[in-house]
């Protein structure tokens, strides 16, 4: 019997088949087949073309393997997640490379260099038992100086820390050169122009109505805004940046208004750490809590930054009188006092930082004050003797006052002076703490003295929070008989009226007569 050639390649493909079927099945072990193993290491082997393939086939089967394993491996494995420390050590590892210019500093660099010496400042507040700690310390320097290197900054420290319900801030206090970091104004007048022109689209409407039965007007006239103070002057001389954890982006704080801090002293409120959150509050606050955030800094800063007195000084070449200085300059010939003498009086320690008036401003403005063109229209009331009020200037403390003068809070010391340790007296500090601001700390060691908040924001207030009292209602429409509804008349009044009315009409009816008569006459 002769096989056919047909029939061979029949068993051939039959025998293909079969080997292919037996090389499909998958591995008990590692789930797969030979097949697909060796048509991806064919596959790799044409794509690299190494130089010996007979010689690395082994290894690159294995690896072929190992890695299609671990593929597998991972779909079975839980993913790693990425939590928010690890996203944050990745942000704060920028903080730990060496710039290039780094490596060739010398001690004479850094005394010039506007950055501060937080490691002095952390180990002082650390014998006093406050601060946040050498590793948060040193991270916040190296936070400081990214700031440094960012902005164009003649100095800068670091302030305090302020709590809040979601993150914290780190608030860093900067001075520009001047000349620099100047903010852009008129921001707001685009909006304002267009808050004024949207009603005027109904106002074609409105004049009908208001024509038929015009409303009243009312007689109450806002006073007068207060002007800010500009850069480099009162509460706005430093500039302020913010970020929630070193390594993040530092933050500009925008410039403080009187309204804003007139109204912060009115509201009581913790911080979310979100600055573009908005302020609910009444009275209503100007801003968001980024401008929140800038008045309670620039009132923790008046009322708690102190020195040692002596520390510092005016300038000879200034004539004014000590209420109108803003200015002073470190006094070169201080040779420091006891740590004993500055726990025991306040007397020794000054404020450096000046007050904030009941007007929102440091230095007193006159608002009442009217330009030309109002001068003109009041002449004739000038004129007729009318003479405006105008208010008397406020003054509060000069520069460079005492502690022992600050007001108490219902019989609650400003300020509580201590020691920070007695067994070793050769190496204590002087470390004063205010009441008024939890939270804010001074110390002193001879020629060196330094200030820190660390707190809510919160100011001591001695008694339960009562929030402000809304204004009355306004008065209703003025009376008038043109609008005062009448009472009904009697039934006698009515009857004398009704006879009162028919003589009238009678008289008339008889002129009229008369009239007619005479014109026949004539």
């Amino acid at each position: 019997m002769e096989i056919t050639e047909e029939a061979l390649n029949n068993e051939r493909l039959q025998a293909a088949a079969r080997l292919k079927a037996f090389m499909m099945k998958n591995s008990t072990k590692t789930n797969l087949n030979l097949y697909d193993h060796l048509l991806r290491l064919l596959t790799k082997v044409m794509d690299e073309r190494p130089e010996n393939a007979v010689d690395v086939i082994e290894d690159m089967s294995r690896e072929l393997k190992g890695s299609i394993l671990q593929e597998k491996q991972d779909t079975l494995r839980d993913s790693p997640s990425s939590s928010a420390a690890l996203l944050l050590a990745e942000q704060q590892k920028a903080l730990f490379t060496r710039a290039a210019g780094d490596e060739g500093d010398h001690e004479e660099d850094l005394v010039e260099s506007p950055l501060p010496n937080v490691a002095e400042l952390a180990f002082f507040f650390e014998q006093a038992g406050v601060g946040l700690g050498r590793e948060e310390m040193h991270r916040v320097f190296l936070a400081l100086k990214q700031l440094v290197d960012s902005q164009c900054l003649l100095r800068c420290r670091f302030w305090g820390k302020i709590f809040g319900t979601h993150s914290n801030y780190l608030v860093a206090e900067g001075e520009y050169r001047e000349g620099e970091g100047e903010e852009e104004e008129g921001t707001e007048t685009h909006e304002d122009e267009e808050r004024e022109e949207e009603p005027r689209e109904d106002k074609d409407e409105t004049e009908l109505v208001e024509a038929a039965d015009p409303p009243p007007k009312s007689t109450y006239k806002p006073p007068p805004p207060v002007p800010k103070e500009e850069n480099h002057i009162g509460v706005n001389k430093y500039t302020y940046f913010v970020c929630h954890e070193p390594g993040m982006p530092w933050v500009r704080l925008p410039l403080v208004t009187p309204a804003q801090i007139t109204v912060a002293r009115q509201i009581r409120r913790f911080f979310t750490g979100r600055l573009d959150a908005p302020v609910v509050s009444y009275p209503p606050f100007p801003g968001n809590e980024a401008n929140y955030l800038r008045a309670q800094i620039a009132r923790i800063s008046a009322g708690t930054h102190v020195s040692p007195l002596g520390f510092y000084q005016f300038g000879e070449d200034e004539g004014e009188d000590d209420g109108l200085r803003d200015s002073y300059e470190e006094n070169p010939n201080f040779e420091g006092i006891h740590v004993n003498e500055m726990a025991e009086s306040l007397n020794l320690w000054v404020h450096h930082v000046q007050h904030i008036l009941t007007q929102g401003r440091c230095v007193w403005v006159n608002v009442t004050k009217k330009s030309a063109d109002d001068v003109d229209e009041d002449a004739e009331d000038e004129e007729r003797g009318e003479e405006s009020d105008e208010p008397e200037p406020e003054v509060g403390p000069p520069l460079l006052t005492p502690l022992s003068e600050d007001a108490k809070i219902n019989d609650t010391l400003p300020w509580c002076a201590m020691i920070s340790s007695n067994l070793i007296p050769q190496f204590s500090i002087a470390v004063l703490r205010s009441n008024l601001w939890p939270g804010s700390y001074a110390y002193a060691s001879g020629r060196k003295f330094g200030n820190i908040y660390i707190g809510w924001g919160m100011k001591y207030i001695g008694e339960a929070y009562t929030p402000t009292i809304l204004p009355p209602p306004q008065n209703e429409y003025p009376s008038g008989p043109e609008i005062t509804e009448a009472l009904d008349p009697s039934v006698e009044e009515e009857q004398a009226l009704k006879a009162a009315l028919e003589e009238q009409t009678a008289a008339l009816e008889e002129t009229e007569d008369l009239e007619e008569d005479e014109e026949e006459d004539d």
